[in-house]
């Protein structure tokens, strides 16, 4: 009997590739091992903790162990792997050696936080994992007023979401615009003025310099000189992958752990998967790309080598009070832009110079429109980024 696939992280990617290997086989030993508890829950339903008044708990679907029960998976919690032996194909966990006949790496990424100085500075939130979550709920749940640093994707989701909930919040980012990687300016705009109006303070082409603790919670100050206090800092400035394993037995790493079509690495029995992996220079940490990348490598792990591709797909800003979708090449600056606008929403496409439609967006009552127009996109022209 051959030995089992060895997956380490127990994240979306992890638990996705798990459910489509059982598609695919019954048989295929599988081994998950995980630094967490291995819980199964809903990652980006973490922008919207506050608003919905969701526990870290409320958030599991499925305890680890019956998630491991369910998918008859050997499930390893708790467990930090020390070494990969590439020759020997083992992973030695806390003295433990585990043979593999293909290891994946499912490592995720950790949030990036940017040097900020003070006595305040090591009290910064992250918010990218249910058991950050869970260990500052307490703090932000007493909280009263925050500071969201970044404003992209997550950072704006969250921010819109907290003053939902009612509390004080300060949105800053050194970029000048909301979702800059994400939106034409015309677009951020509109959602910056919704952002205004329910009571976000906007510190935008503006940077977080220093902590210092005060009695009655933390003052932070910017580079332009502005000083406030709020009760907590959250910060959700991008993601760095976590490719510490990886690089440390040669394996290529560039921003992500870099894999080929099928996720392979250059070892041809170790793929990586998720926000840890870079396809084809492109670091995809969007759910739609892990499934179709699940999907395939499933495949190639039960005896079907299968490339992944990837077709036009839609990116959800999920900002209830203004929401958007888009899909495409929306941040070129050469784009020819046509726009279609009224009280209930707008439809913006973007064409290139040969009046070929390379990516869109729409926003409110305009979102049914997004299917039909990614029908019309073509997936060359699709670029994801990260925000």
């Amino acid at each position: 009997m051959s030995s089992p696939v060895v997956i380490i992280g127990s994240g979306f990617a992890a638990y996705q590739l798990v459910k489509s290997i059982r598609r695919a086989s019954q048989e295929q030993a599988i081994i998950v091992i995980t630094a967490g508890s291995g819980d199964d829950y809903v990652k980006p339903e973490l922008s919207h903790v506050f608003s919905k008044k969701l526990t870290a708990q409320d958030m599991v679907k499925q305890s680890g162990a019956d998630f491991a029960s369910a998918h008859n998976i050997t499930l390893m919690t708790n467990t930090y792997v020390d070494e990969i032996n590439r020759i020997e194909k083992t992973v030695s966990c806390q003295g433990i050696e585990i043979a593999y006949d293909n290891l994946v790496l499912a490592t995720g990424a950790q949030s990036f936080v940017p040097f900020v100085d003070g006595d305040a500075a090591k009290d910064i939130i992250t918010l990218n994992s249910l058991d950050e979550y869970q260990q500052s709920q307490a703090q932000l749940v007493n909280a009263k007023s925050v500071l969201v640093v970044g404003a992209g994707l997550v950072g704006t989701e969250i921010a819109m979401d907290l003053a939902i909930a009612n509390y004080d919040v300060i949105l800053t980012d050194r970029a000048d615009a909301l979702l800059p990687r994400l939106l034409p300016e015309f677009i951020s705009s509109q959602l910056y003025q919704i952002m205004r109006k329910q009571g976000v303070e906007l510190q935008l082409g503006n940077e977080l310099s220093k902590m210092t603790k005060t009695a009655t919670g933390i003052e932070v100050s910017f580079n332009n000189g502005y000083t406030t206090n709020v009760d907590s800092v959250l910060c959700a400035a991008g993601l760095q992958p976590n490719t510490a394993l990886a690089s440390g037995v040669g394996l290529a790493v560039n921003r992500g752990i870099v894999v080929d079509k099928q996720l392979r690495t250059q070892d041809p029995h170790i793929f990586a998967i998720g926000d840890c992996a870079e396809i084809g220079g492109k670091h995809l940490a969007f759910l739609q790309p892990i499934i179709l990348s699940a999907n395939a490598l499933a495949k190639t792990l039960t005896n079907s080598a299968t490339d992944v591709t990837f077709p036009a797909m839609l990116v959800k800003v999920k900002t209830p009070l203004y929401p958007i979708q888009l899909s495409g090449n929306t941040t070129a600056s050469d784009a020819n832009w046509q726009v279609e606008m009224t009280e209930l929403g707008m439809t913006a496409k973007a064409y290139d110079s040969d009046a070929q439609l390379i990516g869109f967006v729409v926003t409110q009552a305009n979102m049914p429109e997004a299917f039909k127009l990614l029908r019309l996109l073509p997936a060359v022209s699709t670029v994801l980024k990260v925000a």
